[in-house]
């Protein structure tokens, strides 16, 4: 049960939703990034995430704990997280906003993306 679980966590952190391009703009500071994220819950199918000014990424996805760091480097979110035991790995991502929607695109911007709520 748990590969399949883990197959869900990373579809729900990668799978696209439609939403026009347009509408985001890009999050390009650190004072920017934790003005928009922190004291907030970022959800998604099953996910649910805050991210702390000191640099802690917190939550849970699909029953399972979700640990990390973060920092900012170069316009971009970089993170490391842990899932429940299992290493989800490095990765800095681009960062766009449209309302109450942040847009994570991972491999510095030019991978998949996964739209959150804020909360």
């Amino acid at each position: 049960m748990r590969p399949l679980a883990l197959a869900a966590l990373i579809a729900g952190l990668a799978a696209p939703i439609a939403t026009p391009a347009a509408a985001f703009e890009r999050i390009v500071t650190p004072t920017e990034f934790t003005e928009t994220v922190v004291g907030r819950d970022l959800t998604r199918f099953g996910i649910r995430l805050q991210v702390t000014p000191t640099g802690e990424i917190e939550g849970r996805g699909f029953g399972w704990p979700v640990t990390g760091e973060w920092r900012w480097e170069n316009g971009l979110f970089c993170r490391g997280l842990d899932w429940g035991g299992t290493d989800i790995g490095y990765n800095c991502q681009a960062v766009l906003r449209d309302g109450n929607t942040v847009r994570f695109i991972s491999d510095q911007g030019q991978g998949d993306y996964a739209d959150f709520r804020l909360r």
